[in-house]
């Protein structure tokens, strides 16, 4: 499909740059519509000789129709988790006394909508369990509503507070809560709805217009703000960030007092994650002055650097997530891009080591400071999400809720191996397939990657991606630079200028795998999503030749006007912004949207949402237009655009399944499978 070109030009830096698709990003113009209307048409007349989409779908639903628990959080005796059954559009919130205790409904988000669109994204309950608040959002937006339900009448109250995003709620007993907002709309201009972020205090039982601003930084517009509360709520503190940028800040002051924050740590440094305190000295995990991270001990009243105490040091592996209970302290490390778990004293000696079920990824911890019990969430490659409870009182771990599999595990492995980049560094990759796995090139194989913001990409599980394993075919993944795999410094070795190494990374996890005769680049597939899909489109500009199918999903292609769209300036301390002249000359070098010449591209097909309001569905719309236009070979340069989701928070299961279906069904035609 040819698509009609506009003549706007802009010039950076002296450098003249077309921008002949503009105009798509306008998702409302009519003629933007009809484009995207007539793009579907095509996308579907591609599947309909010999559609495969029916069988996929019977089968990726049999797959999905498992139950899926959250990780519990203990108030009280209450325990509350979310639970989806299996095929539920949206999971259900419910809460039991005891371990042991009958289950019992407290929201039903599947009730907000008939196609289950509108979906719960965060919630938080007071201390004494008698009030929740819950964000909700629609269609898979990232704009949050504010809810509170009182939890013995079974009913909402009246308030509802509009204007968050990714807020959270911090509750001060039963009377009310910090929470982070945006300015109203009209207020102030459409590019700095998502800046000016406040701190403000809801009491219950009054309206919105009455809340109280606790925290706010008109001279750092871009700063954004996380208040929570030390567990004897003594303190309030505010994580501040600015975008993307780990390098968080936190400000405090004592809970309830009007005094100013204390600025105790600036955002620019280092990343600082609150874990807990006893009185005025507070601990936190840091990666300042340890790229894999430590955790240090703060005192108030001696809050200079020179003063603070060192708990455990860095080591060989690389601290991911820690939690602070009963005066101990659980550590999750990363060891070779998978979990490993041990306890530690208050003093920084170790206590014990916890055995996980396989080599995995822990994909959350839960747990108060005053309790004597905790949650560990783990997955893997075949090994779906379970949660774990462990006593630090009797030591016993075991399963809390059961799994039930819809396949067989023993059919398939999963193995390790390291790679050389173009420069020479060791890169890990974890590869699943089926058990006896013939090397002689032509199986199909799906590459997957991600590499960037900090992001790790360990073992875990999906439903979807078994139904590629029964298919026959391989499953990698690259463990790339620009993650959080191997520390801090292999984060910023695959961000702002070192860009480039995150795309070297993966075209030599391709290489790998065609000289080592899992694949073929006929029968290869790539993956990403996101800034994922940065990774794949940037890719396949730079070697069209390596690949035989591209499945590039809700991607960052225009790296000269990403900041430009609603949350896309969060981005700017990752990628770098193109109104410096030294960032422009790097990132216009691999921005997808610009490095398409006449080629013969692999099959490709890009996917994106209406909804979409993190990565905003014109990058999606001018690199599908760019690559059709350029396209000298016969494969498909496809579009999908789904209605009523976003970015993917919130999607109904059954989106989810006629997206995996469309996917797969594209792979299966392309590979003859």
């Amino acid at each position: 499909m040819q698509t009609r070109k506009g003549n706007t030009v802009d010039v950076f830096h002296g450098t003249p740059v077309a921008d002949p698709y503009r105009w798509l990003e306008n998702g409302e113009d009519p003629e933007v519509e009809r484009w995207v209307e007539r793009q579907q048409e095509i996308t579907e007349g591609f599947f309909e000789r010999m559609d495969p989409r029916r069988d996929l779908k019977k089968r990726l639903t049999e797959l999905w129709d498992y139950p899926r628990v959250s990780l519990p959080i203990k108030v009280g005796s209450w325990y509350f988790f979310q639970k989806n059954s299996g095929l539920q559009h949206q999971p259900v919130l419910y809460r039991q006394k005891g371990l042991q205790g009958r289950p019992e409904v407290v929201l039903d988000p599947n009730l907000w909508s008939t196609d289950g669109t509108v979906a719960m994204s965060n919630f938080s309950v007071d201390d004494g369990a008698q009030y929740l608040a819950y964000t909700v959002s629609a269609s898979g937006s990232d704009r949050q509503e504010i809810h509170i339900r009182d939890l013995e009448k079974k009913e909402n109250l009246d308030e509802v507070l509009a204007w968050c995003r990714f807020t959270n709620m911090a509750w001060v007993q039963d009377r009310g809560f910090y929470y982070s907002r945006y300015p109203k709309p009209g207020t102030v201009s459409p590019e700095d709805e998502v800046n000016f972020s406040q701190v403000y205090w809801h009491t219950l039982g009054t309206s919105q217009d009455r809340d109280v601003l606790i925290l706010e930084r008109p001279d750092a517009k871009e700063l954004g703000f996380s208040p929570f509360l030390t567990f004897d709520q003594e303190y309030l503190l505010v994580h501040v960030r600015h975008g993307t940028d780990p390098r968080n800040g936190i400000y405090y002051r004592k809970q309830g007092q009007d005094d100013a924050f204390v600025r105790l740590l600036e955002p620019g440094e280092a990343s600082y994650d609150f874990l807990g305190n006893e009185g005025r000295t507070l601990y936190f995990l840091t990666n300042f002055a340890a790229p894999k991270g430590r955790i240090i001990a703060i005192d108030l009243d001696r809050a200079s650097r020179e003063n603070w105490t060192e708990v455990l040091p860095e080591g060989e592996d690389v601290i991911s997530q820690v939690c602070y209970v009963h005066g101990e302290f659980v550590v999750s490390f990363m060891h070779k891009a998978h979990s490993l778990l041990r306890i530690y004293g208050s003093d920084g000696a170790l206590s014990k080591d916890l055995s996980l079920p396989t080599m995995g990824s822990i994909e959350g911890l839960s747990a108060k400071q005053n309790q004597t019990e905790l949650f560990i969430g783990f997955a893997s490659f075949l090994y779906p999400p379970v949660n774990l409870h462990y006593d630090l009182g009797s030591g016993i771990l075991e399963p809390f809720g059961q799994q039930e599999l819809k396949f067989d595990p023993e059919r398939f492995e999963t193995s390790q191996v390291f790679y050389p980049s173009k420069d020479g560094t060791q890169v890990s990759m974890y590869l699943v397939h089926q058990r006896g796995l013939e090397l002689d090139g032509n199986n199909s194989c799906l590459l997957y990657g991600y590499g960037g913001f900090n992001i790790p990409v360990t073992p875990s599980f999906s439903a979807s991606r078994i139904l590629w394993l029964e298919l026959g075919g391989v499953y990698a993944v690259a463990n790339l630079r620009g993650g959080s795999e191997y520390g801090e410094e292999w984060h910023r070795a695959g961000m702002l200028e070192n860009k480039q190494n995150v795309f070297d990374d993966f075209m030599a996890a391709a290489e790998w795998l065609i000289n080592n005769n899992y694949t073929k680049p006929q029968r290869l597939a790539i993956e990403g999503r996101s800034n994922g899909g940065l990774l794949v489109s940037a890719c396949m500009t730079q070697r069209p030749d390596l690949y035989g199918a591209v499945l590039c999903i809700v991607p960052v292609t225009d790296m000269l006007r990403f900041h430009r769209f609603t949350v896309g300036r969060y981005w700017i301390p990752e990628y770098g912004k193109p109104e410096n002249a030294d960032h422009f000359a790097f990132m216009y070098r691999y921005s997808p949207l610009h490095n398409v010449q006449p080629a013969d591209y692999p099959a490709t097909f890009v996917v994106t949402a209406h909804g979409d309001d993190r990565v905003v569905p014109g990058h999606a719309f001018k690199f599908a237009a760019t690559l059709q236009a350029a396209q000298r070979g016969s494969a498909p340069i496809l579009l999908r655009v789904d209605t009523k989701s976003g970015h993917g928070h919130g999607k109904p299961i059954s989106k989810i399944i006629d997206e995996h279906a469309d996917i797969y069904g594209f792979l299966t035609k392309i590979f003859n499978i």
